[in-house]
């Protein structure tokens, strides 16, 4: 029998309660299908940090590389700093491992209410492809404080001089700068896996984000970049959408979009949009992937500290991050049935959690696709 060891970093607040009917729901559908998932539970979290003082080491890390990919829940706690545990966890296994992709469907189920008026399942189906590893999220910037030196001072008067024609006084306030990073090598390594991506789901259309007209240094390499790889799928249809448009007609025409690639901080943002007309962080799904190496699974909402331990929060994102997991490991039909058990149970109605308009508990709704899931399996 087919195994695999998949390390479970379950996390904070709701985590572990999602992550549990995660599992749950591809244990059933993996014992239906033939193979055998391992879990290898991690520590990793508020807890574990704040009794040893240790988010992800070095030989963590190394650990974690021996597989293929990683179960995640949800990081963050009131008890910490802002911040720490998501870039000591969440973003240290992103960038230890060049998961240079970030994947996002945005799917809208029958069944679940979106804010778009008119719109329904056939309208809201695309997928956005973000690049995951650089961008303004590479961390180089900082604050320079009023006053601190007069060689700051010097410098500070200059970049006012040169950017804005002001020239400023020593009682001027402190300024910050967080510089943004595009490669050409990794903004056409993400680019080609929209255009790939596109052509395994039969697609016909791809749309590049950026904001050329404005940071033309940056964007404009992203764009130079998409179109030397979209040369090479002429049979694909390539178009360009500014960021602050793209908002928009995520809003009022989603039906138009395919497959959209995107910078870095713009994927960031038109995600989180793109949960909400799919009906709501609770059924969107993220995969952080590095094709030749060690990936990561996790539904894209945070921890949510105020609901833990309350059984109300809703599995699902979770479920399909973990169909999209198995999909990634080579198991294409049990993705599938993850995901038509999901489809399934939203269609009926009866089983769902607070923010769809239920009562269900979290438990309950894994109970129920966990046995749609069983009853799709056999009947693939």
């Amino acid at each position: 029998m087919v195994s695999y060891d998949i390390p479970v970093i379950a996390g904070d607040g709701i985590g572990p309660e999602v992550i549990r009917e995660g599992k749950k729901v591809l244990d059933a559908v993996s014992e239906a299908m033939g193979f055998e998932l391992n879990w290898i539970d991690m520590p990793y979290g508020a807890d574990h940090y704040l009794a040893t003082g240790e988010l992800l080491s070095e030989d963590s890390l190394r650990a974690l590389s021996a597989y293929r990919a990683i179960y995640m829940g949800a990081v963050g706690d009131p008890r910490c700093p802002p911040g720490l545990l998501e870039r000591g966890i969440l973003l240290a296994i992103r960038f230890y491992f060049d998961e240079y992709i970030n994947l996002r469907p945005v799917k809208l189920y029958e069944g679940v209410p979106t804010p778009l008026k008119d719109k329904g399942p056939k309208d809201v189906n695309f997928e956005v492809v973000r690049e995951n590893t650089e961008d303004a999220y590479v961390g180089l910037g900082a604050r320079v404080p009023r006053g601190r030196s007069r060689i700051e001072h010097e410098l500070r008067r200059e970049l006012y001089k040169v950017k804005f024609g002001l020239d400023i006084d020593s009682d001027h306030d402190e300024i910050a700068y967080q510089l943004m990073v595009i490669s050409r090598a990794g903004a056409e390594r993400v680019i080609r896996y929209a255009f790939e991506r596109c052509k395994r789901l039969g697609r016909s259309k791809v749309t590049s984000v950026d904001k050329a007209n404005v940071l033309t240094e940056a964007y404009g390499l992203w764009r130079d970049a998409f179109e030397r790889v979209r040369a090479d799928y002429p049979d694909i249809e390539a178009e360009y959408a500014y960021v602050d448009a793209i908002t928009m007609w995520f809003v009022k025409n989603p039906e138009w979009f395919q497959v959209v690639v995107a910078p870095n901080m713009f994927g960031d943002i038109i995600t989180d949009l793109g949960a909400m007309i799919q009906g709501g962080l609770g059924v969107a799904a993220g995969a952080n992937i590095n094709p030749s190496g060690t990936s990561m699974f996790e539904p894209i909402h945070g921890s949510a500290p105020k609901y833990k331990g309350l059984g109300r929060a809703n599995p699902i994102a979770t479920i399909l991050a973990g169909g999209m997991m198995l999909e990634f490991l080579g198991e294409a039909r049990a993705a599938e049935a993850v995901e038509e058990a999901v489809r399934a149970v939203l269609k009926e109605g009866r089983v769902r959690t607070p923010d769809l308009g239920g009562s269900s508990s979290t438990s309950q709704v894994g109970d129920a696709i966990a046995s749609k899931a069983k009853e799709v399996a056999a009947s693939l």
